[in-house]
């Protein structure tokens, strides 16, 4: 029992140093100060700390998820029609894979009408 406290407060001071050394523990600090030392404080804690991290608000980020939506929706539009393109222009390029003509399936073609 008194091995696995051992652990666990070990690994709790690991992720402490950890939180320290990138800096996090710091920011954190100077967000809640700053968030004190509102005289008019905010009616959204989370989106002020937000604010000051550098994150989107929460109408910022619903406005962003909309216009990544929007663009997911254009790039499959955009997909398809590039795809049917490519299609096309291998048809094009290969036209054995294209039905035979009259001309070409009854014997007749250009060659016969230089003899003529």
């Amino acid at each position: 029992m008194m091995r696995y406290r051992e652990e666990k407060e070990a690994k709790k001071e690991a992720f402490r140093k950890y939180l320290e050394s990138s800096g996090v523990v710091d920011s954190l600090t100077k967000v809640l100060v700053s968030l004190y030392e509102q005289n008019d404080k905010p009616s959204s804690a989370i989106d002020f700390i937000q604010q000051k991290l550098g994150g989107p608000t929460v109408s910022e980020y619903e406005k962003l998820q909309a216009e990544l939506s929007d663009l997911r929706i254009k790039y499959n539009e955009l997909l398809a029609a590039h795809q049917e393109t490519c299609k096309k222009l291998d048809e094009l390029k290969n036209p054995r894979n294209m039905a035979p003509t009259k001309e070409t399936s009854d014997g007749e073609g250009s060659n016969d009408s230089l003899y003529e």
